[in-house]
């Protein structure tokens, strides 16, 4: 779900440990939002995806779960209609925060309805299919584990598309997301094509820069799209999230031509 908090997710942190630089840097721009935001609510994925440009996600999130435990912040979880909870979070001076959780959690509910989520996840593939056709490259595959003979059997995943182009073949995963990908699914999809004797290719709204190196270091590339694409048909939805959540998403009708420009310029430099 995008909606989906780290906050409870165990991180094998020692907490008694000081921190590190960077999340006290985090703590810092927390407060400051806090302190400039005190009458509005907030969720911890929504802050993380915020502050995403300096920080990675999980630094964020652990900066949270500091301000929370210090009182600066309080927290408050509430379930969410397609299932799970969401920890929703505000200024400590913040007593009549009721009606902004609730129109918080109602606009969530709305994006995180399984039908939306799933249209989203739908159209992500479709705008990738769509631009990489438009850029000369041949699909070879689609949700599959083979490739000129062989099959991948060493986990239960597949891959969203397998396209080639000048004689070289890329196994495409798409995140259409949010929050990241799983970690030990890009670890067995970066397998799956080294298997495969194609290139991982994996075109997400946002990655760590950890997890863009290691796929670059194997001869992959990440091609980071920055905003979450909706449908054109639920464009006012997406503008609404935009606004009031400070999201990154978005309704183009295509990709843009700078995001496949990326990838081909990429490409040839591969040739």
């Amino acid at each position: 779900m995008d909606y989906e908090d780290l906050y409870d997710e165990a991180d094998g942190r020692d907490e008694t440990r000081p921190a590190d630089p960077r999340e006290l840097d985090a703590r810092a721009e927390l407060i400051e939002l806090f302190e400039e935001g005190k009458n509005e609510v907030f969720f911890s994925r929504q802050l993380e995806v915020r502050l995403e440009d300096d920080y990675i996600h999980w630094v964020t999130n652990r900066a949270i779960r500091k301000l929370v435990a210090e009182g600066f912040a309080t927290v408050e979880v509430r379930p969410i209609k397609s299932g799970g909870n969401i920890h929703l979070l505000y200024h400590r001076s913040n007593r009549y925060y009721k009606r902004s959780a609730a129109n918080v959690v109602k606009l969530v509910e709305e994006y995180a309805d399984p039908n939306i989520a799933g249209a989203v996840g739908l159209h992500g593939e479709t705008m990738v299919l769509e631009g990489f056709a438009r850029s000369e490259f041949v699909m070879r595959g689609r949700n599959t584990q083979a490739y000129q003979g062989k099959e991948w059997k060493g986990t239960g995943h597949n891959l969203d598309f397998i396209f080639e182009r000048d004689g070289v073949a890329y196994g495409i995963e798409v995140k259409n997301t949010l929050g990241y990908m799983d970690y030990d699914e890009l670890q067995a999809k970066v397998k799956m094509c080294e298997f495969l004797g194609i290139r991982p290719v994996f075109v997400a709204r946002m990655l760590p820069k950890p997890w863009i190196k290691e796929v670059n270091d194997v001869g992959g590339f990440s091609l980071i799209m920055k905003y979450q694409l909706y449908p054109w048909t639920h464009k006012e939805l997406a503008g609404r999230v935009s606004k009031a959540l400070g999201l990154p998403v978005d309704a183009p009708k295509s990709l843009a031509e700078g995001t496949m420009m990326r990838f081909l310029q990429w490409h040839r430099k591969q040739m």
